[in-house]
């Protein structure tokens, strides 16, 4: 699925769109009434590490995290620490 699956496909758009478009727009377009899961895991997961103040720990999930929710560029993933 890290190929053809709905994860996938919708950050494709999304990187396309160059966040013109937000995750729910572009899940609404794509899947037709199925959901995304990476954007709800990486949510759940960084709440989890702000309130054990654990995000230096894992830069990959927060980098996903702002990527998708803040204003980080897309270009941070690649430029994590690690």
């Amino acid at each position: 699925t890290c190929f053809g699956g709905r994860n996938r496909k919708c950050a494709e758009a999304y990187a396309k769109a160059n966040k013109a478009k937000t995750l729910e727009e572009i899940e609404a377009e794509i899947l037709q009434g199925q959901k995304l899961q990476g954007t709800l895991t990486a949510k759940e997961v960084n709440h989890i590490l702000k309130m054990k103040n654990l995000e230096h720990e894992f830069p990959f999930f927060t980098t996903v995290y702002k990527i998708s929710y803040e204003d980080a560029p897309f270009s941070a993933l690649t430029e994590t620490p690690y």
